[in-house]
């Protein structure tokens, strides 16, 4: 399936590609476009269109809170991993404005900015940020892990 968004990404537009990749679709194909032009391409290649303004898989507000684009797809694809929720409350903190953001999100989106500086282009900061995701997804687990175990503990 192919998925697009606007081009020159940081946080959530990068963080949802790999949601995608690893949770969703194995087989996902990105597209980044000019943002007004992600629409037109989206029907025109029969692209799934996120993180835009208008579309299903953007950012949102439920009980009066923000959400990002990384938490629409958890969301809609119905994703429940323990460690993929931890990993979203990240995102959310690195992407929104929001009230108690994760120490985390302040490194994620230094990161993210710095990878984004450093890339050719976005398929690139895709490639290089995915390690990246994939160790924050991994320190999600072993920090659930040590809770569970200081729980039992008691």
């Amino acid at each position: 399936m192919k998925w697009i968004t606007r081009e020159k990404a940081k946080v959530d537009r990068i963080a949802c590609p790999w949601v995608i990749k690893r949770f969703v679709d194995r087989d996902a194909e990105f597209i980044f476009a000019r943002p007004e032009k992600v629409i037109e391409m989206a029907t025109r290649e029969n692209a799934i269109p996120f993180d835009v303004p208008g579309v299903e898989l953007t950012h949102y507000e439920e009980n009066g809170m923000e959400y990002v684009s990384f938490d629409a797809i958890i969301k809609k694809y119905g994703l429940k991993d323990p460690a993929l929720l931890e990993l979203a409350k990240i995102v959310r903190g690195a992407d929104a404005d929001i009230a108690d953001a994760p120490p985390e999100s302040a490194g994620l989106e230094a990161a993210a900015l710095g990878f984004r500086e450093i890339a050719h282009d976005d398929h690139e900061n895709m490639k290089l940020q995915f390690p990246f995701y994939d160790a924050m997804y991994k320190y999600c687990q072993l920090r659930l892990e040590q809770r569970m175990k200081l729980e039992h503990a008691k």
